[in-house]
């Protein structure tokens, strides 16, 4: 490792320091992410409830921005027991499970190939040389030699992972990848090596909205997948959506309460300087939608979300992040969906609009609403349960952001 972050000192000109945002902007900037919960097979029978044993998992992750090297944090904090990889790969994808060939880099954890991730914690990778451009598509390859019993993971990745049994971490074809899963494991985080003098990672935080709920699988088109289309790759956007996430309460599926995880999820990503808040939806509606993954639910004022949002930006003031607020998007029609509900989103997005709390404001809501009844999503962005856009919906949400304010 040593040898190798000497190599990347001389050739690009930085030091390689490992930790999150520093003061100069220079080492690491994220480049894409995943917000770990605990296991859960709500979003579709998967792998994580069980885990695995003398498998390989292959992830395919769309990153925002490139670099000329990438490193891998692996989490393990919702395991049960230490999580041992016993190896890992990084590479430039081909499509489906194959990677390009001679692009393939051995991960190393401290120079060793393994590492043990204990429970509850998280480990980073040492820098691997290996060339991505932005918005390209790179693999992860874990193998787990080992039962890991329950995994950590996010399990609404609107992505295709691939397992095979047995050790096929540097495989090039993919040949012995014949299981999938929608769903992510271990990988919370990519990084890239960052040559800006400043810190600028875009972190959208939120639920399934911004997890990118009902868009077309392995087409990238989350909305914050737009935005850094949008950008052109020249920042890096991280999504840390949690499908099903509220800001006042935690849930045994859908991750810890907003405040709880928003330190580690958007103001521990490397280099981040603007995060993009867009949740409070589910806190309004699963009062009206009983199932163990919403409970507790209880009945959700304007002024408690308020004060939930107000949490939120005391804690992006204190560590210096820019925070900026996102509207409700409309939802009538949809499951949990009532009138009392509804005069709590217009209230909040009228705090959200007029306050001046936030750094600055994106309004989801007029962007996307029906000029013919703005409690609606407009037909055409509407993906068909009246809550989650469509893939045009999310584009539309990402076209509604001024790029100024990150």
């Amino acid at each position: 490792m040593r040898k190798l972050a000497a190599l990347l000192v001389a050739v690009l000109g930085i030091a390689l320091v490992p930790g999150t945002a520093t003061a100069s902007g220079l080492g690491w900037g994220a480049t894409w992410a995943a917000s770990p919960h605990a296991p859960t097979d709500v979003f579709g029978p998967g792998w994580g409830t069980v885990g695995f044993d003398d498998h390989t998992v292959r992830q395919v992750v769309r990153i925002s921005e490139g670099g000329a090297a990438v490193r891998i944090r692996l989490s393990n904090a919702y395991g049960t027991s230490p999580l041992v990889v016993t190896g890992a790969t990084v590479a430039r994808a081909e499509g489906g499970a194959a990677v390009r060939p001679s692009t393939v880099r051995h991960v190393t954890f401290e120079g060793r190939r393994s590492v043990t991730v204990p429970v509850g914690g998280e480990v980073v990778g040492d820098p691997a040389a290996l060339w991505v451009s932005p918005l390209s598509r790179v693999t992860v390859t874990l193998y787990l030699a080992e039962p890991t019993g329950p995994a950590t993971g996010h399990g609404l990745a609107s992505a295709t992972s691939w397992r095979a049994s047995g050790d096929h971490r540097a495989d090039v074809a993919a040949d012995a990848f014949t299981e999938t899963s929608s769903s992510w494991f271990y990988l919370s985080a990519v990084e890239v090596v960052d040559f800006s003098p400043r810190r600028e990672v875009v972190v959208a935080f939120g639920d399934s909205i911004t997890d990118g709920a009902a868009s077309t699988v392995d087409a990238d088109n989350r909305y914050p997948d737009e935005l850094a289309e949008r950008l052109g790759g020249r920042l890096g956007v991280v999504n840390a959506g949690i499908g099903g996430n509220r800001v006042l309460n935690d849930s045994p599926c859908f991750g810890e309460k907003a405040p709880a995880r928003f330190e580690r999820d958007a103001l521990g990503q490397a280099d981040v300087r603007t995060v993009l808040l867009l949740e409070g939806i589910n806190d309004i509606g699963f009062p009206h939608f009983a199932h163990e993954c919403t409970t507790p639910n209880p009945e959700v004022a304007a002024a408690q979300l308020i004060a939930g949002y107000r949490e939120l930006i005391g804690m992006a003031r204190a560590a210096g992040v820019r925070i900026v607020g996102g509207t409700l998007l409309p939802f009538k029609g949809a499951g949990y969906y009532t009138d009392a509900g509804e005069a709590v989103r217009d209230e909040v997005n009228e705090w959200i609009r007029t306050s001046g709390a936030f750094d600055a404001v994106v309004d989801f809501d007029r962007a996307l609403a029906d000029p013919a009844d703005r409690d609606a999503l407009l037909p055409v962005y509407d993906s068909g349960d009246r809550l989650h856009p469509n893939d045009a919906g999310y584009r539309a949400m990402a076209e509604a952001v001024d790029l100024s304010v990150l």
